[in-house]
């Protein structure tokens, strides 16, 4: 069969290129409000500014003739599927968010999703974490899927409670050693 007949995959599935992990089958999508509202702003700004921008470029691209070599109808053409792509994963992840304060627990010395968790490994090593949201969690300032394996390791505990973590070296004792939330806002 000629090149010509086949149709080339032009992305369009719901999973992002380097998408986020999917939800647990029956979980909910928690997140913070101002992780709701960072998605929601991203979701705006590409339905009422980038998406018009790129349209305008294909129409006025496509305007010029030859499409075949046209790099601006090629590239723009790319980015609209990129866009919509991520406008549908936004408004999915968002219909489906459910919005958690962590504020509600400020005073609490129990683990619960929005703490700011201080723990030491069995080795003495210690680290603090922010259990977050999936679409929300960054890695790079210590914030911590909840679906993460040393988050459901430390939901529920206390400070002072040692919980065991399954790693693949083998099971690692945790010790709570100090729980925060941010204030409620007034």
């Amino acid at each position: 069969m000629s090149k010509a007949f086949t149709k080339e995959s032009d992305g369009d599935d719901d999973e992002d290129i380097g998408a986020l992990p999917p939800l647990p089958t029956g979980g909910k999508n928690y997140i913070t409000p101002q992780g709701f509202a960072r998605l929601k702003n991203e979701l705006l700004a590409l339905i009422d500014n980038e998406r018009p921008r790129i349209v305008e470029t294909v129409h006025w691209a496509a305007s010029n003739g030859d499409r075949s070599e046209n790099g601006d109808y090629l590239y723009g053409k790319k980015r609209l599927r990129e866009i919509d792509r991520r406008i549908r994963f936004l408004t999915k992840r968002l219909e489906i968010a459910e919005v958690v304060d962590p504020s509600i627990h400020a005073g609490s010395e129990q683990i619960y999703f929005g703490a700011t968790v201080s723990y030491a490994d069995d080795e003495g090593v210690e680290r603090r974490i922010t259990i977050m949201g999936i679409d929300e969690a960054d890695s790079a300032q210590a914030q911590v899927s909840w679906i993460a394996p040393v988050s459901r390791a430390l939901l529920k505990a206390r400070v002072g409670d040692e919980v065991a973590l399954a790693t693949p070296a083998g099971v690692r004792m945790l010790e709570v050693l100090e729980v925060s939330y941010p204030e409620p806002s007034k």
